[in-house]
C-alpha cells in the first residue's frame, strides 16, 4: 500500500532548505524507487516474511493538488486462491499549510489495486479497495484516518458474510531529525474491520534512518497485537506458496502480523 515502504525510510529526514536567491525550483515530477526486507501494511506483512521492490511516480501541481501511483510486488492474493504478484496504488488530493506553515492538511484518495487477482479469497470478495484519506499535521507529527468506500477492505467480508465498506485506520506518525543525516521514526495506527472483530487490532512502529547520498537506508521493528497464531487459525494467519488444504492442516500457515525487523533502501529523483 501506497507508502508504506517509502514513506518509512524518508520520513525522518528534514530536508535543508536552499538559501540560494537563485537556487532551482523543484521538480513537480518526482520518482521513487525501493527495497525492503519484508512488505508491512499496518503491521501485516504482503509478502510472507519475503522481500519486495518497489517503484512510484507523483506529480505535484503548483495550486496543491496531486496525483501519482505506486507499485509492489506482493505474494498475499496468489499465495491461497488468486493469482497475481503486484500490487498497484493510484492516488490523489489536495494539501497545503496555514498558520505560517507550521501547521498542514491533506484530503485524498487511493486505489490499492491487484492486477490479475482471479479469486483472492475464499468466497470471492473483492480484494481491491479504495479509501479516502484526511490528515493533519504540525511540524513532523501527523495524524491520519482512511476510510473505506469500496465493497470490501482487502477481501474480508463482515460476521455475516456482509461487506467491510466503512472500515477505518486511525494513525499517528512522528519523525525526527537527529542531524548528519540521521533521522528517527514512529507510528502507531489502530485498523476497524467493519462487523469483524476478530480482523480489528493496534500496531505500532520505531524507525531509525540514514541518508547515505545515494538514497536512505532504514532500520526499523514493527508489532501488531493482531491474532495471528496458526495452532488456532486466527484471523491473520495466512497461507503461503506452501499451503496444503485438508482440514486441521497447518502446513504453509505463517502469523504474517507478528512482530519483526525490517531493513529497507529507498531514493527519490
Amino acid at each position: 500500500m501506497k507508502k508504506t515502504l517509502i514513506a518509512a525510510t524518508v520520513a525522518g529526514i528534514v530536508a535543508c532548505p536552499a538559501f540560494a536567491e537563485d537556487a532551482p525550483a523543484a521538480s513537480p515530477l518526482t520518482f521513487n524507487v525501493g527495497a525492503v526486507s519484508d512488505y508491512l501494511f499496518r503491521g501485516v506483512s504482503q509478502t510472507h516474511g519475503d522481500p519486495a521492490v518497489s517503484a512510484g511516480v507523483d506529480y505535484a501541481f503548483s495550486n496543491g493538488f496531486y496525483i501519482g501511483a505506486w507499485a509492489s510486488t506482493i505474494t498475499w492474493v496468489k499465495d491461497y486462491t488468486g493469482k497475481g504478484s503486484t500490487e498497484v496504488d493510484l492516488y490523489g488530493g489536495y494539501r497545503n499549510t496555514f498558520a505560517g506553515g507550521d501547521w498542514g492538511y491533506d484530503l485524498g484518495v487511493i486505489g490499492y489495486t491487484y492486477p490479475n487477482h482471479g479469486s483472492a479469497t475464499l468466497f470471492g470478495e473483492e480484494p481491491n479497495t479504495t479509501e479516502v484519506y484526511a490528515a493533519l499535521s504540525y511540524k513532523t507529527l501527523s495524524v491520519k484516518y482512511s476510510y473505506v468506500v469500496s465493497d470490501y477492505f482487502i477481501g474480508w467480508r463482515s460476521a455475516s458474510g456482509g461487506k467491510t465498506d466503512g472500515s477505518g485506520y486511525l494513525e499517528a506518525n512522528y519523525s525526527h531529525d537527529l542531524g548528519n543525516g540521521w533521522g528517527l521514526t514512529a507510528h502507531v495506527g489502530h485498523q476497524k474491520v467493519k462487523d469483524l472483530n476478530i480482523a480489528d487490532y493496534t500496531d505500532w512502529k520505531i524507525g531509525i534512518t540514514k541518508d547515505v547520498g545515494f538514497g536512505v537506508v532504514g532500520l526499523a521493528y514493527s508489532d501488531t497485537n493482531a491474532k495471528g497464531e496458526c495452532s488456532a487459525f486466527e484471523a491473520y494467519c495466512w497461507p503461503d506458496s506452501n499451503f496444503v488444504s485438508g482440514v486441521g492442516s497447518t502446513s504453509g500457515l505463517k502469523d504474517v502480523a507478528k512482530g519483526k525487523a525490517v531493513l529497507s533502501f529507498s531514493k527519490s529523483f
